[in-house]
């Protein structure tokens, strides 16, 4: 936490108090530091402190701290926090200082005119109780890290408005209006901004008139991509700007270069975003203006749909699977050259925990490849902890789960 937040939450209480705020409360809030996930504190100069005591306003977003108790995803101090006996998850899971902050159901719904709309429903976690609960009125949503707040959208995409629910009241605090519809949004590393992603329909929707066989039937299949562009949102000001993000659709037999869902997401830094893409090379970067621009170094050899990324110092990345038929494993890389640096167990790598452990779905021996749970593993060691119970082996299921993960 660096010492504008500090300074920030001392504010909040001396207003709350109705105390006078004093002359030194710089140099005071540095000697008292509340329980977070763990930062650096940065060099600092006066003009930066005398600026946030200059507006002392709360806001709420990934640094929000309203007045009262501490959220239960930082009660529960432990450094793994695993139910290998549930699966749909009921109560927290974390490890180290990551957790599992929501995860979301999805069911077909035939719609009348033949097409076919994914639908998802989330179980979000209850910050007061600590346990996971059903959040039927949200379509699609984010968690910031801290864990404090979530942007949600509401059914019906894309949507006209962004809200910011705060996951200890478990009410919107805020409504952020937007003229281009959304579809999906993403809390940037440190939660100060989001990027949403925008939309002329649903990228949820099946295309009955471009059906596919899953091998017994025929179905609706993936519609013709309409994504627009992106907002890029201040969360304590909510002051956004949009940027158009044109799709290519020059490739063979004129097929777009994006899926029908395709959001945007941060660069670590939290400086560009960018998207995946379904040919070379894989994945595109913008500025906040929605210019290209090349890949950081140390992300030009990610794939965008392996979720963990880059480890929080940027010197180990996630890789592809990298198993057999008998036995799982993926690979860690070296982000800078793309080449393995390690082996891991695990069919797939979601979230980092620390620069040497990582959450994966991973499958017990001689299963099923879609009976997977959480597992937490470690990079040099064959052990896997459990930390979920095993999804259902039925790839289409009901009761498969797909995880939200947050710094806690």
């Amino acid at each position: 936490m660096n010492v504008e937040d500090l300074v920030r939450d001392a504010l909040r209480e001396q207003a709350a108090e109705g105390a006078p705020v004093p002359g030194d409360l710089a140099d005071r809030v540095l000697t008292v530091r509340r329980r977070r996930r763990a930062r650096a504190i940065a060099g600092t100069s006066l003009a930066a402190v005398a600026a946030v005591l200059a507006v002392a306003v709360p806001v709420i977003g990934a640094d929000s701290d309203a007045h009262g108790p501490r959220p239960a995803s930082e009660l529960h101090d432990g450094d793994v926090v695993a139910h290998p006996d549930q699966s749909p998850p009921r109560d927290l899971i974390a490890a180290g200082g990551t957790a599992l902050a929501a995860f979301s159901t999805s069911a077909r719904v035939k719609q009348s005119d033949g097409d076919a709309l994914i639908t998802r429903t989330y179980q979000l976690l209850d910050q007061k109780t600590g346990r996971y609960r059903k959040a039927e009125r949200w379509s699609f949503l984010d968690v910031a890290p801290g864990m404090r707040t979530a942007a949600v959208l509401e059914r019906g995409l894309p949507a006209q408005r962004i809200g910011l629910l705060d996951l200890l009241t478990g009410k919107v605090e805020r409504w952020i209006p937007v003229k281009h519809g959304v579809g999906g949004v993403e809390f940037s590393p440190d939660g100060r901004k989001l990027v949403a992603t925008t939309y002329a329909q649903d990228p949820d929707r099946l295309d009955g008139d471009r059906p596919i066989n899953n091998g017994k039937t025929e179905e609706p299949g993936p519609a013709e991509p309409s994504r627009t562009g992106f907002y890029l949102v201040d969360v304590a000001s909510g002051e956004t700007h949009w940027s158009k993000v044109a799709t290519d659709t020059s490739g063979e037999f004129g097929f777009a270069d994006i899926n029908t869902r395709q959001d945007f997401g941060f660069s670590q830094d939290g400086s560009l975003v960018y998207t995946g893409l379904t040919r070379a090379p894989n994945q595109q970067y913008y500025d906040f203006d929605g210019r290209e621009r090349s890949a950081p170094a140390r992300e030009k050899h990610l794939r965008w749909y392996v979720d963990a990324r880059l480890s929080p110092s940027g010197k180990l990345a996630a890789g592809d699977f990298a198993g057999t038929n008998k036995k799982t494993a993926s690979e860690v890389i070296d982000p800078l050259t793309g080449k393995r640096v390690a082996k891991v167990p695990g069919q797939q790598l979601l979230a980092w925990v620390d620069d040497k452990r990582l959450i994966a779905w991973d499958i017990a021996p001689g299963t099923s490849e879609y009976r997977n749970r959480l597992v937490l593993v470690t990079i040099g060691s064959k052990k896997t902890v459990p930390l979920s119970g095993f999804l259902s082996p039925k790839a289409d299921a009901n009761g498969r789960w797909t995880p939200v993960f947050a710094a806690r």
